[in-house]
């Protein structure tokens, strides 16, 4: 079994990292401040994570700017792969992105309304640094349908087809993000995980829930990720990445080491 990777997230808006439950909006003040992003990336580069992801919540061009200041501050820093998402639309956004530091480039919305785009950024820089983010909500009849636009917007799509799809069009990883979970610290959802994990075959993000270690060995297990990315957990000082490597190792789940 390949190493499971741990991985904290987080979502700057204006420069800041912030927090909310279930997408919560920042323009409805359901945002909480967490503190500078750099700080947070060097604290968590120096506890062993896995990677980092990094949610430009603001999503404009004054924003874009502000994301790129960070990733430049942090690629300074930290020596774990980046991946940078939010507002990206173009494959000059990519670009700009990966010319700070970027390692991979996160693409949601912008990937349902213009598919070709994950095929021309696939050819462009690689399936490896193309990942295509989905926000899965469980509807009323049962179903689980694709939204965007922030986990607003339903978009009619299947989300175990639109998964399928993305990975035809050369996405290298998707990250699943369980709205109903999303920030609730109730655990992730394993079903759809494990449905989505089943069904294709490049690596799956676990996302939405974390709210103790058993949640993060379950969904790795059971909902069988092949990564788990959590913020609140993290951010708060609940607990560490290295205790979460320690958790993990005493499941007998494999992760990397860290490096003391």
């Amino acid at each position: 079994m390949l190493a499971k990777r741990i991985i904290p997230c987080l979502d700057v808006h204006g420069g800041q990292v912030t927090r909310g439950v279930q997408f919560g909006k920042a323009e409805a003040g359901e945002l909480r401040n967490v503190g500078d992003p750099v700080e947070l990336a060097v604290r968590y580069n120096e506890q062993g994570a896995d990677e980092m992801v990094f949610f430009d919540i603001t999503a404009s061009a004054h924003g874009r700017d502000t994301i790129i200041d960070v990733i430049q501050r942090v690629a300074d820093c930290c020596f774990m792969p980046l991946t940078v998402g939010g507002g990206v639309k173009t494959l000059q956004d990519m670009s700009a992105l990966l010319k700070a530091g970027a390692d991979k480039i996160s693409i949601n919305s912008a990937a349902i309304s213009n598919p070709d785009l994950i095929r021309a950024g696939a050819e462009k820089f690689g399936s490896q640094c193309i990942v295509v983010s989905i926000d899965a909500k469980k509807t009323d009849s049962g179903t689980w349908e694709v939204f965007s636009h922030g986990g607003r917007k339903s978009v009619g799509k299947d989300v175990e087809s639109w998964a399928q799809e993305v990975i035809e069009y050369g996405a290298g990883e998707i990250v699943l993000n369980s709205i109903d979970a999303d920030g609730t610290k109730a655990g992730y959802d394993l079903e759809i995980t494990r449905r989505i994990a089943e069904s294709v075959p490049v690596p799956v993000v676990a996302s939405g829930g974390a709210g103790n270690l058993e949640h993060m060995a379950e969904v790795l297990l059971d909902g069988k990720a092949d990564a788990v990315l959590a913020a609140s957990i993290f951010h708060f000082g609940e607990f560490s990445v290295e205790q979460v490597k320690d958790f993990m190792n005493n499941k007998g789940i494999p992760v990397r080491p860290v490096t003391r």
